[in-house]
Formats: C-alpha cells, sequence, structure tokens
C-alpha cells in the first residue's frame, strides 16, 4: 500500500471545500486531476473515502482516516519550513481564520502588507464567530487565527485594541475627549450578541450603570446604521474604526477596557510554515502604523 501526500490534500481540500470543483479551484488544479488523486486513494485503501453528492461528505472510513490525513500534511508542511528557513524563503497557502470585526477592520491593511512583504504566501480568509475561529484552528481547518484574549504565551501578539463609544456626529457628547459610559444612560444601548458582550457588561458593572440594551443587532452592519439613524449609540473596538462612515466618532470610553489580538497557529501541532513569519511581519506592521 503507497499513500502520498498529493493524494491526502486532494481528500482533505474535497472533504474542506464541499466539492471536487472547488476543491480543484483552491489547489490550483483541474478536477479531473483531483478527483484522479481522491479516488486512487480510495484504491489503496480498498474502500471509499467520500459520499459523492451535494455537498460532498465522509464516508465511515473517511471520518476516521481525516484526522490523521491533517496530522500528516501539518508533518509535511514541518518539513517544508525547515526547507524554507534554510533558504530564507517562505511560500503556500495560509488560512487565516477570524472574527467578522478583525476580517474588516484589520485584516485588508494586513493582506496588502503581506502581498508585499510576503509574496510568495497565499492568505485565505475564513469567518467566523469566536467558538467557529477556535474550532477551525484545532480541527485543522484553518492554519492560523486570530485570536481574542488567548492563554498567556499563545501565538505573537498583534494590538491591543481598546472599546470606544460610537456615537453620531450631532450628539451632544461627539466632541467630548473623552465619554463616560454613565453619560449615555438616556441613550438606547444597542448591543451586537457577539464575543464583546461579556466586555461590554462588564464595563458597565464597572461604572455601576446598568446593562439594559434596547436592541440586540447580529449584522454590525445594521448596527452601525441603526446609529447613524439616531435610534441609539453602541460600543465597538478600536479596529472597528476603518469601518465607520463620516457621520459617526469613535471616542475613548470611561472605565477603560481593551482586547488582546493574537495571531496563532495550532496549539498542538506543528504551525504551517509560513505562520510565524506573517505574524512577525504583521505584528512589526502593526506596532510601525502606531508611531
Amino acid at each position: 500500500m503507497t499513500v502520498n501526500i498529493p493524494q491526502l490534500r486532494a481528500f482533505l481540500a474535497v472533504v474542506e471545500a464541499g466539492g471536487f470543483s472547488a476543491a480543484a479551484a483552491e489547489l490550483g488544479m483541474s478536477q479531473s486531476a483531483v478527483s484522479h488523486a481522491v479516488a486512487s486513494l480510495e484504491r489503496e485503501l480498498t474502500a471509499p473515502l467520500l459520499v459523492r453528492a451535494a455537498p460532498v461528505r465522509t464516508t465511515a472510513l473517511g471520518e476516521r482516516i481525516l484526522p490523521h490525513a491533517r496530522t500528516a500534511l501539518s508533518a509535511a508542511r514541518s518539513v517544508e519550513e525547515i526547507a524554507a528557513e534554510a533558504a530564507g524563503t517562505m511560500t503556500g497557502t495560509v488560512r487565516l481564520a477570524c472574527t467578522p470585526t478583525v476580517r474588516q477592520g484589520l485584516i485588508p491593511d494586513l493582506l496588502h502588507h503581506w502581498s508585499e512583504d510576503q509574496p510568495q504566501v497565499t492568505v485565505r480568509v475564513f469567518e467566523g464567530d469566536s467558538t467557529e475561529v477556535a474550532a477551525w484552528l484545532g480541527d485543522g481547518v484553518a492554519d492560523a487565527a486570530v485570536l481574542i484574549d488567548p492563554p498567556p504565551g499563545l501565538g505573537i501578539h498583534l494590538a491591543e485594541d481598546h472599546y470606544r463609544a460610537v456615537l453620531p456626529r450631532d450628539h451632544p457628547l461627539a466632541d467630548e475627549p473623552l465619554v463616560d459610559i454613565g453619560d449615555l444612560e438616556d441613550d438606547q444601548f444597542l448591543i451586537s450578541p457577539n464575543n464583546c458582550e461579556a466586555r461590554i457588561r462588564t464595563i458597565h458593572a464597572q461604572a455601576g450603570v446598568p446593562f439594559t440594551p434596547a436592541h440586540r443587532v447580529r449584522d454590525l452592519t445594521t448596527l452601525v446604521t441603526m446609529v447613524q439613524a439616531g435610534i441609539g449609540v453602541t460600543i465597538l473596538s478600536e479596529v472597528s474604526r476603518s469601518l465607520l462612515p463620516p457621520d459617526l466618532v469613535l471616542l475613548p470610553l470611561k472605565p477603560e477596557m481593551s482586547r488582546h489580538l493574537v495571531l496563532t497557529g495550532p496549539r498542538e501541532g506543528p504551525w504551517h510554515p509560513a505562520v510565524r513569519a506573517l505574524a512577525e511581519s504583521a505584528a512589526a506592521h502593526l506596532a510601525r502604523s502606531q508611531l
């Protein structure tokens, strides 16, 4: 029996992309080449690994093999990393997971920076909530992730992201250098029920102000539109600044609170060869931009 890395890579791509056509686009191969690689793997194992439906799904055997295939590819990437470090170059595709706010407010600038600083590395972005991001990193769907307040020592610190009050530009407090959360008690408070809610609750609790949101809005764009319309005010992190239209202001908040953004590979197992290079490059870039 001979199982090789291209076969495993094709198998994983089909599973993660949900079909042969999408996997072919992901790998930069023809659909027939992907089909041939998977079929040859199945012949070696003398059993089907995939149910060819829409979307494609794994058989019982395929599901058992999946984590081992990911481990094998991770090991291959470790070998590539050693060779790349020796040669002084980094290549490949990195699948990066992050939350919507980070995806919209931080990642576009980093993608532009990486395209210049690490031109041989392709970064593909997966957007999800904090739970999804952690799960994707843990099970190998993502090679790297921007995590919020992870355990100390994990990954490379990118930024300290402070929370700010978001007000219409014609709000009575819009020209103040600092907004006390207590001064917003008369405004309707809008909240997006995501990973930031616990911190926003803490801000209210530290100030002794009741946390009584008037509206809960899942989509960030809708939340911003409602503040624009004068329906209420909200709190977002500093990384959201680039997403706000000119008729809204983002102001320092009292009590002060922030979150730490960290770019990391998986906690267990080898990192993709280019992840550390991307993380160090991003941290240096963001530090320079704050000078």
